[in-house]
């Protein structure tokens, strides 16, 4: 039997996630992801969970963007945190399935950076619960911004992130010359 969760919208968004079945059931998904085993949690960057993701996005980056990298470049790895970083992991069903994180940018502002879930996560929800909580953490350090960048053929992205209440600014940092990037902020609730 597939879990179901009931939400105040009668749309079904089946999900298959590491060869388990799901559906989500409205738009109130997000705050019963509990029900299916879905939990968020503070993590360790250099941990296997965070290095298997970021592998993932790595390949999907490098398909997405194939003439900006070389074929021989290493993978990507994490740096471990600082004071006032924070790198969430969400596990469904107990096999992580995305990510995000909040790296320092000043003592007011942080970047979101590495958000990510696996293909068969998406849609779902999953993305939108990593910006909450990641929010969440930066009201509780004392954030006042949030800033973020994707790429241009990254399109669901954008719209999650304009969806969620970023506006798109300036290439900042060190974005600001690459042609790819999409430049977000957003004000920190709370």
């Amino acid at each position: 039997m597939v879990p179901a969760v009931a939400g105040s919208n009668p749309v079904d968004h089946p999900i298959t996630v590491c060869g388990l079945p799901f559906t989500i059931r409205g738009s109130q998904c997000i705050r019963c992801m509990s029900q299916i085993g879905l939990s968020i949690e503070p993590r360790d960057p250099l941990s296997e969970e965070a290095l298997f993701l970021l592998h993932e996005a790595a390949l999907e980056a490098r398909q997405l963007y194939p003439e900006l990298f070389d074929k021989t470049a290493p993978m990507p790895t994490n740096q471990p945190l600082r004071a006032g970083e924070v790198y969430l992991i969400a596990f469904l069903a107990g096999k992580p399935v995305g990510c995000g994180a909040l790296r320092k940018y000043d003592a007011v502002t942080a970047e979101v950076r590495r958000m990510y879930v696996l293909k068969p996560a998406r849609r779902g929800g999953i993305a939108r619960a990593i910006l909450i909580q990641l929010e969440k953490q930066a009201a509780r350090i004392g954030y006042e911004m949030l800033l973020l960048e994707t790429g241009n053929r990254q399109h669901p992205a954008i719209a999650l992130y304009e969806c969620f209440g970023f506006t798109r600014i300036p290439r900042f940092g060190r974005y600001v010359n690459d042609p790819v990037s999409v430049c977000f902020s957003k004000q920190v609730a709370g």
